[in-house]
């Protein structure tokens, strides 16, 4: 297990030099590049090897459960309790919804209008605002959740009144590859539809994160104009924990 949390502090050291280098490669800094260390299936162990690198601060979990889990954990450390960010990053069930919104800092996966006033009204009774990103399914993939790329104005449209919930940018998840290139287009098409948006100043639709790319892809991601990238494998590496 100590080799697991020495490989841990390498694989941050690792990725964060070739976030730097995608950035620059981009013409952008690399501290407007946010990392988003995903969790899923890693032991709070580890995990705390991460944060205690003081370069971890947001972490992602896919499932409601196992965030749940992990923020109480976490909370009572006081270490670590109040310096993370936490991101729920996977699908999203209307019915799940009450218990995270007191819990996390954004929703990466915001995919449907019944979602969206699921959260509105859950927000509304702890009166704060929850920042969420809107999914899409750039590649239309059937097993693939988010709002079609033709269809995202209108949804946008849809949720522009709701309070509570503020749109801060887009999100897609890329299809498996072997070769990053294949996923260039992807991203370069979320891009567009991200700028697209953000020149018609539509009320309470802020596009200020483009979160895309993962451990396979996240520089190819990076240097479409991504400022969020979601890793998991290449900072935690074989994960067994359930």
């Amino acid at each position: 297990m100590d080799n697991a949390y020495d490989d841990v502090k390498k694989n941050i050291t690792s990725v964060m030099e070739r976030v730097s280098k995608a950035a620059i490669r981009s013409g952008r800094k690399p501290e407007m590049i946010k990392v988003v260390a995903v969790t899923k299936n890693v032991e709070p162990e580890r995990i705390m090897k991460a944060l205690s690198t003081n370069v971890i601060r947001n972490l992602g979990e896919n499932r409601v459960q196992e965030l749940v889990e992990k923020y109480e954990f976490f909370s009572s450390n006081e270490m670590y309790g109040k310096i993370i960010n936490w991101h729920l990053i996977g699908h999203l069930q209307s019915n799940k919804v009450k218990y995270i919104v007191d819990k996390v800092k954004m929703i990466h996966s915001l995919d449907s209008i019944k979602l969206a006033r699921e959260i509105n009204d859950r927000m509304e009774k702890i009166q704060k605002i929850m920042d969420v990103l809107v999914e899409v399914n750039v590649a239309e993939e059937e097993t693939k959740y988010g709002i079609r790329a033709n269809e995202v104005e209108d949804f946008l449209e849809e949720v522009k009144d709701l309070k509570y919930i503020k749109v801060k940018g887009l999100m897609t998840v890329a299809p498996k590859v072997t070769d990053p290139e294949e996923v260039r287009p992807v991203f370069r098409e979320l891009k567009k539809i991200f700028i697209d948006i953000s020149r018609k100043n539509i009320d309470n639709i802020d596009m200020v994160y483009l979160s895309m790319g993962m451990s396979n892809d996240f520089e190819v991601a990076i240097e479409e104009g991504a400022n969020i990238v979601r890793i998991g494998t290449s900072i935690f590496g074989k994960r067994e924990y359930k």
